[in-house]
């Protein structure tokens, strides 16, 4: 039988960021991480319209997890207040020329756990805001894309928003994780290997993170382009 590993598909600006945002993730050294460039990104025309890196990361076979988190390096926080205002008075922008009417509200999230980047999280709530959603969640992703290099042009620094639309992420993240603790479940029950639904990387990331610490499965990410997909293998 074929040795499985976990894996993990990260996009970021850099290639060094990716691999430090999934040594994070997974909780291990970077030195005990595979790395595989998938895509190399471009800078684009002025910093608009580039395109960011994507890289696999996979766990080395002789990697054993560490007790303790490898402590990470907090980047300073930029001002906050014009780091809020700034995210706040692009969101609404963006959505008025997108031709939407919607409240925003924009603030500080929490550092958990600590040592990691503070996000800037942004609410948008009003009427009929779905296909502001996008099949899941594609053109909320782009217009949270689009508003990071905005911002980040803005105040010379990358910085972490999160945009959120009706509450639709923590309920996505919520039923994401359900469905990896269910299906792990299964794999373990049959002894087969279980592929869910082809999914974006940020969803594939939430089903790794879930099942990361499960002892009696390994999860990897499979096929290229749209139809990558998370398989969760039984030990």
């Amino acid at each position: 039988m074929a040795e499985t590993r976990t894996s993990l598909e990260v996009i970021a600006p850099s290639v060094e960021e990716a691999i430090a945002r999934g040594a994070r993730e997974l909780n291990l050294p970077e030195e005990a991480l595979e790395v595989e460039i998938l895509d190399e990104g471009s800078k684009g025309f002025f910093g608009l319209g580039s395109r960011q890196v994507r890289v696999r990361l996979t766990v080395r076979t002789t990697t054993v997890r560490p007790e303790e988190p490898t402590p990470v390096e907090k980047l300073p926080d930029v001002d906050d207040g014009d780091a809020v205002r700034i995210t706040h008075e692009t969101v609404e922008e963006l959505l008025h020329r997108m031709g939407f009417q919607a409240q925003v509200e924009a603030h500080w999230g929490e550092v958990v756990p600590p040592g990691r980047i503070r996000p800037l999280l942004v609410n948008v709530s009003g009427d009929d805001l779905s296909i502001l959603i996008g099949r899941q969640g594609e053109t909320l992703s782009a217009l949270q894309y689009i508003t990071r290099l905005i911002v980040g042009k803005e105040l010379k620094r990358p910085i972490s928003v999160v945009i959120d639309v009706e509450g639709y992420r923590s309920r996505r993240e919520q039923q994401l994780r359900r469905l990896a603790r269910r299906m792990a479940e299964q794999a373990i029950e049959t002894g087969r290997t279980m592929s869910l639904e082809p999914m974006p990387a940020n969803e594939r990331r939430i089903i790794h993170i879930e099942l990361r610490e499960n002892p009696k499965v390994d999860t990897q990410s499979i096929g290229e382009g749209d139809r990558r997909k998370v398989t969760i293998i039984p030990q």
